[in-house]
């Protein structure tokens, strides 16, 4: 255990770790391209036709154990875990993916959080504490408190990072009320991961299309708690607007100058 002074903090490199959320078609995957700092994408959704002219490296995922072992590899062993993530699960993924570096990346670039969550509800169904110990017979509620578990755990992991941005992309939901009234939601499989994520992560945004000054469409990004239509959102930088143009690269050099503002 070290006590680090101020001075040391404030001279720490920290990576960012936010999550971005958009409606259909909004361009969430294209950020990719406004990022400049060497990224790789975990691909969840075999979804990169969008930016298949994007430079950077990706590796496709598709099932929950792959994510974890990458999670591990990324984060590093946890030493308050015995099982996943312990140093053991770390040993045994380095030895599994012999060929992969992790350390030149400076940013991880996830998409989505809405597949991986299905992803992992899937895995989890099919654990053994998912069934009753009676009948035999699939228990949701248990397979629901597993996943709830799994992606807190697999979230931690990567907010602990201390080197590099992680970005989670996924999609927005929205819901209208019998008086016509528009809720909007992060779309994650378990209502508990949609409620503990933004006390996870350092920001949350939301990623609209709205129409400025000259009554064209631009892409923004949402970034304060309170706004107007209600979206999802969080800034613990204090260092953006309510609203920001939709240009990741810029967005993270902001987040990460000196002398937040007052909020």
């Amino acid at each position: 255990m070290k006590i680090i002074s101020a001075s040391e903090r404030l001279q720490q490199q920290t990576g960012v770790k936010m999550a971005i959320f958009g409606s259909y078609g909004v361009g969430k995957t294209s950020l990719l391209k406004t990022l400049s700092e060497s990224t790789l994408c975990l691909d969840f959704e075999a979804g990169l036709l969008a930016v298949q002219d994007w430079q950077g490296d990706s590796i496709s995922v598709r099932t929950w154990e792959d994510a974890r072992d990458i999670a591990c590899l990324i984060g590093g062993a946890n030493p308050a875990s015995k099982t996943v993530y312990s140093q053991r699960h770390f040993d045994a993924a380095v030895a599994k993916y012999k060929e992969c570096d992790f350390s030149k990346y400076k940013c991880i670039f996830i998409d989505s959080i809405t597949i991986a969550s299905k992803i992992c509800l899937s895995w989890c169904k099919q654990q053994p504490e998912a069934f009753s110990a009676k009948s035999g017979t699939p228990d949701t509620r248990a397979a629901y408190g597993l996943l709830a578990g799994e992606m807190s755990n697999w979230l931690n992991q990567f907010q602990h990072i201390p080197d590099k941005d992680v970005v989670f992309v996924g999609l927005l939901d929205s819901k209208t009320d019998e008086f016509n009234r528009t809720s909007w939601t992060p779309s994650i499989e378990g209502a508990k991961t949609a409620l503990e994520l933004p006390g996870i992560l350092d920001e949350v945004i939301s990623m609209i299309i709205m129409k400025n000054e000259k009554g064209d469409l631009e892409r923004k990004f949402v970034c304060h708690t309170l706004n107007p239509a209600g979206y999802p959102a969080k800034d613990r930088s204090g260092q953006l607007e309510q609203l920001e143009p939709a240009d990741l690269g810029k967005l993270l050099t902001k987040i990460k100058s000196k002398g937040a503002r007052n909020v």
